[in-house]
């Protein structure tokens, strides 16, 4: 393979991956707590119109970045209250976010900025740039690696390098500390950790609103680092792409960083076939490069949630026994 098409390559799909990452990370928490979550993609939605409508009316990335994470981490809330506190199908809670952010985001925009549901283009001061441009440009003059290095792994922003060493510290958290294993037993089993005398309660609270903050950061991303402005639905079904890849990972986090690569490696393949000639085909068809990731998801959710093994308390609402 070309150097150019490699590197190219390769910073295309970190730059995908990123949001799908920092999304699956946000699912497997709250799911090793026991409580399903479906809404990711309403999450993302509304934490990207929060960011995108923040930084063009104030001009602040910080203001952009901080608004998107709360308004996440209240739909994490909402999630909560109404699947933790009051026992509620947790399945029927995230489709209603789902639906609710698909809604709002577009009738909240018209009302504001009278775009067609679309916030104004965030100036190039708001968007977060790139975090090494000298070390990069210093490394093109070396043949080869100087190109995959430099513009494959170090063209990227902040939020790029943060979701990537999310991943080793996810599985520290989850496995090395007192609170994962507290939480990986609320997935499993609920009644223990209830007679150990540890709050069920707060800690899927906990969880989700450690998946409220991901989220945030994963919508914040596709306004801020990705495009230009917020439009309707352009999270284009990441949330669900997040979970088929939490699901394919079997809820750890490095299986789902994999599973996450692979998507990203799909979609940015996607956009370098465009055009593209091949032999005795001619140019392969534009809608079925896009529809791969999606066609891969629907492949991973029929082949493997079967096989997967959920955490066992997963779906089940806690009633304290008196």
């Amino acid at each position: 393979m070309d150097e150019a098409l490699f590197a190219a390559m390769l910073a295309s799909t970190l730059r995908v991956s990123t949001p799908l990452i920092l999304c699956a990370l946000a699912g497997m928490f709250s799911e090793r707590s026991g409580v399903v979550d479906i809404g990711l993609e309403g999450k993302m939605l509304f934490a990207a119109f929060a960011a995108g409508a923040a930084g063009a009316a104030y001009q602040s990335t910080t203001l952009a970045l901080l608004l998107g994470v709360m308004v996440a981490v209240v739909l994490s809330w909402m999630h909560g209250l109404a699947c933790v506190s009051h026992k509620g199908d947790q399945v029927v809670s995230g489709v209603a976010i789902n639906i609710i952010a698909a809604g709002m985001t577009v009738v909240l925009g018209i009302a504001w900025f009278a775009q067609g549901g679309q916030t104004p283009p965030v100036s190039t001061e708001v968007r977060i740039k790139a975090l090494f441009p000298g070390l990069q440009q210093a490394l093109a003059q070396i043949p080869f690696i100087g190109r995959v290095v430099g513009e494959g792994l170090l063209s990227h922003n902040a939020l790029v390098y943060l979701a990537l060493a999310l991943v080793p510290v996810s599985w520290w958290v989850l496995f090395r500390t007192r609170f994962g294993l507290r939480l990986r037993a609320v997935g499993e089993n609920p009644q223990m950790v209830d007679a150990a005398g540890v709050s069920v309660t707060g800690l899927r609270y906990a969880a989700l609103t450690i998946n409220g903050v991901l989220c945030g950061l994963a919508g914040s991303y596709l306004v801020l680092a990705q495009s230009a402005n917020f439009s309707a639905n352009m999270t284009a079904g990441r949330g669900f792409m997040a979970l088929a890849a939490l699901i394919f990972g079997r809820w750890h986090p490095v299986g789902a960083f994999w599973a996450c690569l692979l998507f990203g490696f799909l979609d940015a393949a996607a956009i370098r076939l465009q055009g593209v000639q091949i032999s005795g085909l001619g140019e392969v068809p534009v809608q079925l490069i896009q529809a791969l990731p999606y066609l891969l998801t629907v492949i991973l959710l029929a082949g493997f949630i079967g096989k997967a093994v959920a955490p066992q308390a997963l779906g089940r609402p806690y009633s304290k026994e008196r």
